[in-house]
């Protein structure tokens, strides 16, 4: 028995008894329904506190976005799945390669869909997985542990740092040992669960959003927005393809016939659609623009509108310098 493990859980917030839900073994749905929403009401504010942290992660995951490097997840069990849906849904959203976002999880593909009992007490096997991903020190990894305290995270971690990585702990006690590990320590404090030691609960809502955060605020920094528009949307279903549709109608005030035209001749592209539209300018045109400004379609325009603003000065300049200039 590992009495120590014992001592060392019962220091920590997250798995301390929750003195509002002592009694909601005797609740009728509705008010055991009102405690659990009470609970989550905790999360947000225990996020905001943690913004400067979230901020430098963004910072980091950018500047690595940027340099042609990834955004690396690794947890154990619901920590680990969340990396995983998080990092899914930024090829279909941002339009970038499935190797930007990687997540990886203990146990592997199978501990997706259920429990791989004691892969997450293995410190060998992070750096193992980290390894077979070809980790190379411009990544940046993000290990996440409710407890603060998953071997395989804490490994993997150490083979991140050894590499010259830019490593960030994520995990909801103030005291995780694996703010320890890393450069980064994001910690969203949101103490005792509704039931004793189901983290999947406020500590994983806590976690869920900070992910959003990293991954949005970085996408955004890259240039993969318009105003709040979410301009690299990749039209792989019906559903995208109609807000494809929408985005750009919604960013250039044209019809749909218009839009649809545009996105024909630029294989739904909604950001290179909008730059056409927007600019005038015509597809090799608008690609060589945005490509200039780094995928920054206010940029690029802004560019566009620049140079024509130089090139009118410039033309009236020189058409005055004609008027004033003597006949010979």
């Amino acid at each position: 028995m590992n009495t120590q493990l014992i001592k060392e859980l019962a220091t920590l917030p997250s798995e301390a008894r929750n003195a509002d839900t002592l009694d909601i073994d005797l609740l009728p749905s509705e008010q055991i329904l009102e405690k659990i929403n009470a609970a989550d009401h905790e999360v947000p504010a225990a996020v905001h506190r943690e913004i400067p942290q979230i901020a430098q992660a963004v910072d980091a995951i950018a500047k690595a976005f940027k340099s042609g490097a990834r955004l690396i997840y690794m947890g154990a069990g619901t920590s680990g799945r969340l990396g995983i849906l998080d990092a899914v849904e930024c090829p279909p959203t941002y339009g970038v390669s499935e190797e930007m976002v990687v997540a990886l999880i203990a146990g592997g593909e199978e501990a997706v869909y259920r429990a791989q009992e004691g892969a997450e007490d293995s410190f060998t096997l992070g750096g193992k997985d980290l390894r077979n991903v070809q980790l190379t020190e411009k990544d940046v990894v993000v290990g996440i542990a409710a407890s603060g305290r998953t071997p395989y995270v804490i490994g993997g971690l150490r083979y991140a740092r050894s590499l010259g990585c830019t490593t960030v702990a994520l995990s909801c006690n103030k005291s995780a040992a694996i703010a320890a590990e890393a450069d980064i320590a994001i910690l969203p404090e949101v103490g005792p669960e509704i039931l004793t030691g189901s983290t999947r609960m406020k500590a994983g809502t806590a976690q869920k959003l900070v992910l959003n955060m990293l991954t949005t605020a970085s996408m955004i920094r890259i240039g993969k927005s318009f105003y709040n528009l979410m301009v690299d949307v990749k039209a792989t279903n019906e559903k995208l393809v109609s807000r494809t549709r929408r985005i750009v109608m919604e960013a250039t005030g044209v019809e749909l016939t218009e839009a649809d035209r545009v996105l024909q001749d630029c294989e739904h592209n909604a950001k290179l659609a909008i730059m056409m539209i927007l600019s005038g300018l015509n597809r090799h045109d608008a690609e060589h623009a945005l490509e200039k400004a780094g995928g920054f379609l206010r940029r690029a325009l802004r560019d566009i509108n620049a140079a024509d603003q130089e090139h009118k000065f410039d033309h009236a300049n020189n058409a005055g310098r004609e008027v004033e200039e003597p006949v010979a």
